[in-house]
């Protein structure tokens, strides 16, 4: 490394700031990046982060160490250090309700919330495969009012054991696919019916949008209107 004089490269006061803590020293002064943790300036530590918490998570929902490892290619050692690290590496714990929801989603991982509720809770069907696709986009969560919910295949007046007392943090947001301008209950005309039977109005819900078409159609009428759930 070439060595400068300081007087040929700093302004003449913060020469003579420096002159007081460290006259006659050599000095090494490091690059703003290099404080920046490994991996954050490419988004991978990100990466391995929500991969990380989606281990966990199935782990703790009946996936085996083999079928993780099979799952994310990685070895049976790797996959017991994620499940049992200590590191403070945005634990999340899961769970099929809003509260964990909100939590993941002002993490900035509600994403990571609704493959768990899909995969683990809701098990896998084509019609969940669809909600999954990468070309999808989510919108959320944000109070949503039930009566711009299409009621395809729902019976408001059965009686679908509503419990008075049931709090609402207990009970998962709705996933409502906005396409072509209608919005559709696809996995959760039960819960639809509950909320209806019990006569709320409006309630935390994500938007599952298909594309960009539905994306800019959705923001133009709904995008400004809706107010964000970020604690129940």
């Amino acid at each position: 490394m070439k060595y400068e004089n300081a007087s040929d490269v700093l302004p003449e006061e913060l020469l003579k700031q420096i002159q007081k803590y460290a006259a006659g020293k050599l000095l090494y002064i490091p690059s703003g990046d290099e404080k920046k943790a490994w991996g954050e300036t490419t988004g991978y530590r990100n990466q391995l982060q929500r991969r990380n918490v989606m281990i966990r998570n199935m782990y703790n929902h009946g996936r085996t160490v083999s079928e993780l490892a099979d799952e994310y290619f990685l070895s049976l050692d790797s996959i017991k250090k994620i499940i049992y690290s200590r590191k403070n590496e945005k634990h999340l714990t899961y769970a099929p309700v809003l509260a964990s929801a909100v939590q993941y989603a002002n993490a900035g991982m509600f994403e990571e919330w609704i493959q768990c509720y899909l995969l683990l809770t809701r098990k896998a069907s084509p019609i969940l495969d669809e909600f999954m696709k990468e070309d999808h986009l989510y919108f959320g969560i944000v109070k949503f009012p039930l009566r711009l919910i299409q009621c395809k295949g729902i019976d408001s007046g059965a009686n679908h054991l509503v419990e008075a007392d049931e709090p609402i943090s207990a009970l998962p947001p709705l996933l409502i696919q906005y396409e072509e301008g209608k919005f559709d209950c696809i996995v959760q005309n039960e819960l639809l019916a509950k909320l209806k039977q019990r006569k709320v109005n409006a309630y935390p819900t994500i938007i599952v949008l298909k594309g960009n078409a539905d994306y800019k159609r959705f923001m133009k009428y709904y995008g400004t209107v809706l107010f964000f759930v970020d604690k129940v």
